[in-house]
């Protein structure tokens, strides 16, 4: 008897490959990875699908035809970028899964701002902005302030406030080139402009199971995001939002899921709350990014990953949740440059409530902050009593650190 599989599609040298094959191995699965060949882990972890990830229709067609050799039990899209081509393989599959069309409305901030303002949620006034076209006139009745983001990348990448129409253009000219990496025409040359909401910011973790949405926990963010970028530092839970508010998030997820779609899989959501709504910013069809899920399982004995795997399989699991207080900070880069080395992680690491740091760069490498860059230095995980002390700890942790560089000179090929 062949042992059950999945197939977890994931970019080449994704952090999510490995928790989603130990999860699936303590529930008795075996992992197909599909992924793009070149530099990929799938080639070193376990017998991988070489899928071209840019191209649907080929890399559908690669996976059905792998599934006639032997089926799956489930498929997973790791992150953003592959969620949409997982809904269109589980569907064709007859598996769980999401309608492909509300996978694609998850990862184009464009279309999903379309759809919750024609399904009534609250969500920042918007505008596409045509960076081929010129752009005086289309800067005519803008917000200031105003904040303008790609319309398909995460970790805030690209994400800029602009208070006036100087600082518009200098953003437009730096968010060029980002985008220009993009394989998307349309992503290439448009940018989404919204209205900034002042307010307080927060996570919200759960998932969905015939269309009905479960909460997992919230999420606090304690430092203000008030741009001119939008990096993540500190998540802590449980929330200190009062329960009329915590209602109101879990509400508006779930306006939001209905409106794109969505009925099976794990969420990801990011609003603004002040005095008038909670404002959706993200709802996406995925775990929480970086290592910030070792938050929610640490201590229980079902971890974010199981739960995915369980909805992907139609067996879904009850996941039993900490109920003490945790934190993580997401350790910014603020400076650029060649990483030489990370002082003071012992100090940090006496630090009372601190369970662990984690350096995620490895010395040699170069650091990119925002908003060109997209990843983090590491992870500071604390536990403690109160939401109070697991944030005093993480910033006492921080202050201990020491990031030594050396500057990059990078050669013109003028």
């Amino acid at each position: 008897m062949n042992t059950p599989r999945l197939l977890l599609i994931s970019q080449p040298n994704s952090y999510r490959i490995a928790p989603y094959l130990v999860a699936a191995q303590q529930m008795g699965l075996e992992v197909l990875i599909g992924s793009r060949g070149e530099h990929s882990l799938a080639t070193e972890v376990n017998q991988g699908l070489h899928l071209d990830l840019e191209d649907h229709e080929t890399a559908l067609a690669d996976i059905l035809e792998e599934a006639r050799n032997r089926p799956f039990a489930g498929i997973i899209g790791s992150d953003d970028s592959t969620v949409e081509l997982a809904a269109h393989a589980a569907h064709r599959l007859d598996l769980p899964h999401n309608p492909p069309e509300a996978a694609r409305i998850t990862r184009r901030k464009d279309l999903a701002r379309a759809h919750l303002m024609l399904a009534g949620c609250p969500v920042p006034s918007h505008c596409l902005i045509d960076l081929s076209l010129p752009l005086q006139q289309q800067m005519a009745g803008l917000p200031w302030p105003c904040v303008i983001k790609p319309l398909n990348l995460s970790a805030s990448r690209g994400v800029i406030r602009c208070d006036n129409a100087d600082e518009f253009i200098a953003a437009r000219d730096r968010i060029r080139p980002i985008i220009a990496e993009s394989d998307d025409a349309f992503e290439q040359n448009h940018v989404l402009v919204e209205d900034y909401i002042d307010g307080c910011e927060v996570a919200y973790e759960g998932y969905l199971h015939n269309g009905r949405l479960q909460t997992l926990t919230i999420f606090d963010k304690p430092d203000p995001m008030e741009g001119p970028f939008f990096e993540e530092t500190i998540y802590v839970t449980p929330s200190q939002l009062d329960k009329q508010k915590q209602d109101l998030v879990k509400q508006r997820v779930q306006q939001a899921c209905d409106a794109y779609g969505l009925t099976t899989g794990p969420i990801h959501a990011e609003l603004r709350i002040n005095d008038k709504d909670a404002w959706i910013l993200e709802v996406a069809s995925r775990t929480i990014g970086g290592d910030c899920a070792r938050t929610l399982d640490s201590g229980t004995e079902r971890s974010l990953e199981q739960l995915t795997v369980s909805l992907a399989i139609g067996s879904p699991i009850a996941p039993a949740m900490p109920q003490d207080s945790r934190g993580v900070m997401m350790i910014p880069i603020r400076q650029g440059g060649l990483l030489k080395r990370v002082e003071g992680i012992l100090a940090a690491s006496k630090v009372p409530h601190i369970e662990k740091i984690d350096i995620a760069i490895a010395n040699g490498h170069e650091l990119i902050p925002l908003p060109e860059g997209n990843q983090y230095l590491g992870f500071i995980f604390a536990r403690a009593e109160s939401p109070d002390e697991v944030t005093e700890s993480l910033r006492k942790a921080f202050a201990e650190l020491k990031f030594v560089t050396a500057p990059i000179f990078k050669l013109s090929s003028a």
